[in-house]
């Protein structure tokens, strides 16, 4: 699955692993994450995030 790389802070969002901290399941592709969701480093939306090579 792809990852995605927050901009303001370089935090990678990896769906291996997903967000369980804040309710993202692992296996979550980014696409599926809620539209609230914000960076757990920086509180950037998901605007900020783009896709890894």
């Amino acid at each position: 699955m792809q990852k995605w790389v927050c901009e303001p802070c370089g935090y990678v969002y990896d769906p291996d692993y997903g967000d369980p901290d804040n309710g993202v399941e692992p296996g979550t592709t980014f696409e599926n994450i809620p539209d609230d969701w914000v960076c757990p480093v920086c509180g950037a939306d998901k605007s900020f995030f783009e896709k890894t090579d």
